[in-house]
């Protein structure tokens, strides 16, 4: 009876041959897999895995790889007769002329295990699925983590050769020297706040954070919305919090500029409502993308924000609050193990950044030590549950209003922006304009403002397939002179 061919599990056994053969051919060939991952298990037939493990072996104990160490290493693990002996090893090295192309049958091979894996974990949750499920979230948070760890085994790649590093470096700095500003990043739409951060840069996690009613969801949407707005990003706003009804009427409120509590209301003039159908316009042709579900995991986030790439390209995800996600852990209690969830979910948010290429900004709590100290002023102690904010974060800012705690406050509607980290550059304060009736910030007149300092900052932006206004990423020539930056970078 002929066996149905959609019923086989995907391989390529000439492949797996090609690989072997040139291990055999080139005792230098396996240095080339490093990026590729190969593993024992990627190899379909047995035999074949078999041999690969013994090549593991002699590599690792730095002896040479060739016909005779294999038998003999073969021979001492018992499984030379297993693999068919001499007539199948001397098949392997006759049929091999050249090791040149053993990364490129290196990735079918392992293309193809990814493949065989992403079916058996598809029967797995179907079995499962057919066996009864308790708690359907679960079971969904099950089925994600699962695909995921299939897919964090795809090809991957360490090292980078220093020419391919000095050709982006260089490149990157005749944009720069070309760009008329500071800002090598997303803009946040702040004057002083662009200057001391060159703009939010890819792969970083911004922290945001502040005591009860500081304006923290209103400075985050405020960023949100002018990168949208103004440089025509792909923005992910993640409220676990409020509802996304509540935020688009924040955000009506502050592009159409119209009180709040009127809003709230309905009670509005035609003025008013010609404001409002022009901001309306404006928020529905950007990428503004709202998701109010509650009490995420970073794997489902991760997951949203990769159709989110796929279908509309992405620049930057705001996290609104980090204390409200669930680690992808379970049966975590007790305050150790709350610290520890933080923790996991803090260097979630980073690999997030990182794996995306997106600045990734989230709120964060702070504890009450506050309240109890003359200066209410945040410190980096302050910081909620877990010490590893702190490490996690590029940059650590807090939203202070002195208002907010002194009605006698000299600077009444004044916001300070309070810089506590800066990986990439200086610390210090900025201060904003806080405009209650549109739950808003904007930028203080000249006379108000504090000095902050030069940005600093060394990325052009770009984000994950999110084409824009943002600064040139990587521009094909510049004042330097050709693609290759002026540089005579020979060709490898």
């Amino acid at each position: 009876m002929a066996v149905d061919s959609r019923h086989i599990p995907p391989h390529s056994l000439e492949a797996e041959r090609s690989v072997l053969g040139a291990l055999l051919l080139d005792s230098n060939a396996y240095s080339k897999l490093s990026d590729i991952g190969l593993e024992v298990v990627d190899f379909y037939r047995e035999a074949h895995a078999k041999i690969f493990e013994a090549v593991q072996d002699l590599v690792s104990r730095a002896e040479p790889v060739d016909l005779i160490t294999l038998t003999t290493s073969l021979k001492n693990r018992n499984t030379y007769e297993q693999v068919g002996g001499s007539s199948y090893l001397s098949g392997l090295f006759e049929d091999s002329y050249s090791s040149a192309h053993i990364v490129h049958y290196s990735k079918i091979v392992k293309e193809k295990a990814i493949l065989r894996r992403m079916i058996s974990t598809a029967h797995e949750l179907v079995d499962k699925a057919h066996g009864g499920v308790e708690n359907i979230e679960e079971y969904l948070d099950l089925a994600e983590k699962a695909i995921f760890e299939v897919t964090d085994s795809k090809l991957r790649q360490s090292f980078a050769s220093i020419k391919q590093i000095l050709v982006e470096n260089i490149t990157m700095l005749e944009s720069l020297s070309s760009n008329k500003t500071n800002i090598t990043g997303l803009p946040t739409g702040y004057r002083d706040l662009d200057e001391k951060t060159s703009g939010l840069h890819p792969g970083n996690l911004i922290i945001i954070a502040g005591r009860p009613a500081m304006g923290k969801t209103s400075f985050v949407l405020n960023i949100a919305e002018r990168a949208a707005l103004r440089h025509k990003a792909s923005v992910a706003v993640f409220s676990l919090e409020m509802a996304k009804e509540e935020l688009g009427m924040r955000l009506l409120s502050g592009v159409a500029k119209i009180d709040a509590s009127r809003l709230k209301t309905g009670r509005l003039g035609d003025h008013d409502w010609k404001n409002l159908t022009r901001a309306a316009g404006q928020l529905s042709s950007s990428k503004l993308f709202i998701d109010d579900t509650p009490a995420l995991t970073v794997l489902e986030m991760r997951s949203r924000c990769r159709r989110l790439v796929s279908d509309h390209g992405l620049n930057l995800i705001i996290v609104d609050y980090l204390q409200l996600m669930r680690g992808n852990s379970k049966g975590m209690k007790g305050q150790d193990s709350r610290e520890r969830e933080i923790s996991e979910i803090s260097r979630s948010l980073k690999a997030l950044a990182k794996e995306l290429r997106v600045p990734v900004i989230a709120l964060s709590q702070l504890n009450r030590g506050v309240e109890s100290r003359p200066d209410k002023r945040p410190m980096l102690s302050d910081l909620r549950e877990s010490g590893a904010i702190e490490q996690d974060a590029d940059i650590v800012a807090f939203v202070y209003r002195d208002e907010v705690y002194n009605k006698e406050t000299e600077d009444p509607g004044v916001a300070e922006i309070i810089m506590a980290k800066h990986r990439a550059g200086s610390t210090g304060t900025v201060r904003l304009k806080w405009q209650a009736e549109y739950t808003a910030f904007d930028d203080l007149e000249e006379g108000y403002r504090m000095p902050t300092g030069m940005g600093a900052g060394a990325e052009s932006y770009q984000g994950s397939k999110g084409g824009s206004s943002l600064p040139e990423a990587f521009p094909p020539a510049g004042p330097m002179g050709g693609k290759k930056g002026g540089l005579d970078l020979p060709d490898f």
